[in-house]
């Protein structure tokens, strides 16, 4: 959908439709629901995934997200087989951007989770997950397309938090780990320190 033209000028589309973002590759999940009615989306969850863990550019994310996972093409799948999960957004190692689930609706990443006094951090929250390894490092690409994305998110919804998944299930999750660039992101968006978790 497009603005009017203007003055002979033809309006660019808009950044966002129904909780779908204009620069992203759009690849829905089944694995979603609604919102609850009260929710606020104001955190943005960042998340590490590789599958299986260390290799890149498979396409095994796009597959685990939208169900599509072969459980026998690889023996650590047997570990995570059946599981239904999604995120809302995918950034690969070369930076291109995925969309799972509209950002108006719940994806299923964080699982049990806590974070500035609120539990279930999936009701009002925006996953997005770096391919890597947990602990590892990112490519710049990866780093820019991130910055972007956030920018996006923070015009269009009441983001006051940007969090690691290990900072809302701690002790249960460690990604992305310390081989993420907290202080990067923070300068790239000109973010005040209180929107994130302690950065050293």
């Amino acid at each position: 959908m497009t603005r009017p033209e203007r003055d002979g000028v033809p309006a660019s589309p808009a950044l966002w439709q129904d909780g779908w973002y204009r620069y992203a590759r759009a690849l829905a999940s089944p694995n979603f629901g609604p919102r609850p009615a009260s929710a606020q989306i104001d955190l943005i969850v960042i998340h590490s995934i590789s599958l299986p863990p260390g290799e890149f550019d498979n396409g095994n994310v796009q597959r685990l997200f939208t169900n599509q996972l072969d459980w026998e093409a690889h023996a650590y799948f047997q570990g995570i087989r059946g599981l239904q999960v999604s995120s809302h957004f995918f950034i690969t190692r070369s930076g291109a951007l995925w969309q799972f689930v509209g950002c108006n609706d719940r994806a299923w990443h964080a699982g049990e989770s806590n974070y500035r006094g609120r539990s279930n951090c999936n009701d009002d929250s925006i996953g997005i997950e770096l391919e890597g390894l947990e602990g590892g490092t990112f490519e710049a690409l990866q780093y820019e397309t991130l910055a972007g994305l956030c920018a996006a998110l923070l015009q269009a919804y009441p983001i006051a938090h940007i969090a690691g998944h290990e900072h809302i299930a701690a002790g249960r999750k460690q990604d992305p780990g310390p081989g993420f660039d907290w202080p990067l992101l923070q300068r790239s968006l000109a973010s005040p320190s209180k929107c994130f978790p302690a950065i050293t």
